[in-house]
């Protein structure tokens, strides 16, 4: 849901609940700490005709910058409608809207200033005085919307593309009277999952950030391997692949999923100018996903990565 809105409600089963936790750049005195947290469901699906889906999401994240210095808090309430092209519903158009409430926050006791500076370290007493905490916070809402197209072209091969905008209204995010406006980002992504035999398939994703100048561009893929005998066919299967951030960073990853679990591990290891400070440790990141699935619900194309 982080990624596009459209995605709220796209995955096999009634419900889905995912947990992540990402810590970018540990040897920078703990650059940034990102935890999230949401849960979206499919909804109506004995109202609406079979070939769509209709889904609302709740998320939930936080960012810790400068070794907690800095905190971001975002609460989002996400739905998404997926229509169906044709008569099996192997090809969908979906458009999703997401509402975020932020929080920011400046932790005054984690800073240190110039004047703190002594020959044995930062021991000494600053001269900076904090007299209004109230400017040290800010809050506002944010509106994002995404689409989402998802299609097969055979049983074994699925692809999707989508186009997000987020920070539509271009909100306020600023400290002590300041008026700096977020500025708009765009996401533009894309997939597909191809089964070169009964028991591998091959997953591969692009994604490209754009945001007032700046962009960011990761590409890559992973395998998947089927093991063992399914349960309750849901086959067990084994992840491993890699992702490029272009400029930046090596992305390996290894995934494990078992019956309704699915584990992600991935590590960035630093190939731009940065990797002398951050000694090639991008970042460790660590996700699960959990999605309830009856026995008798239909597939949906639904991506992965």
């Amino acid at each position: 849901l982080t990624i596009n809105p459209a995605f709220t409600g796209k995955f096999n089963g009634s419900f889905r609940v995912t947990g992540n936790y990402r810590n970018q750049w540990p040897t920078i005195n703990n650059a940034f700490i990102t935890t999230t947290g949401s849960i979206d469901f499919q909804l109506l699906k004995n109202k609406i005709d079979f070939t769509d889906n209709f889904g609302v999401g709740l998320m939930a994240y936080s960012d810790n910058s400068a070794n907690g210095a800095v905190k971001f808090n975002y609460a989002a309430l996400s739905t998404a409608y997926h229509k169906g092209l044709d008569e099996d519903g192997y090809n969908q158009i979906g458009v999703g809207f997401q509402v975020t409430y932020a929080n920011m926050l400046i932790n005054t006791t984690n800073l240190k200033f110039e004047d703190q500076l002594t020959t044995a370290g930062f021991t000494g007493v600053t001269s900076e005085i904090f007299n209004n905490p109230s400017a040290l916070k800010s809050n506002y809402v944010d509106i994002n919307a995404g689409v989402l197209y998802t299609g097969s072209s055979s049983e074994k091969n699925n692809y999707y593309a989508g186009v997000s905008i987020n920070h539509i209204t271009r909100p306020k995010q600023s400290f002590k009277g300041a008026n700096y406006l977020l500025n708009i980002r765009t996401t533009i992504h894309a997939g597909g999952s191809f089964d070169i035999s009964p028991t591998s398939t091959i997953h591969v994703s692009a994604l490209q950030n754009l945001q007032g100048g700046a962009s960011e561009t990761i590409f890559g893929g992973a395998a998947q391997f089927k093991i063992g005998e399914p349960v309750a066919d849901k086959p067990t299967s084994f992840y491993v692949g890699a992702w490029v951030r272009l400029k930046d960073a090596l992305i390996p990853y290894i995934g494990l999923e078992y019956n309704d679990f699915r584990f992600g591990f991935t590590y960035d290891i630093n190939t731009s100018s940065l990797k002398t400070a951050s000694q090639k440790q991008g970042g460790l990141e660590i996700s699960l996903i959990y999605a309830h699935r009856p026995n008798l619900e239909k597939d949906i194309r639904c991506p992965k990565f």
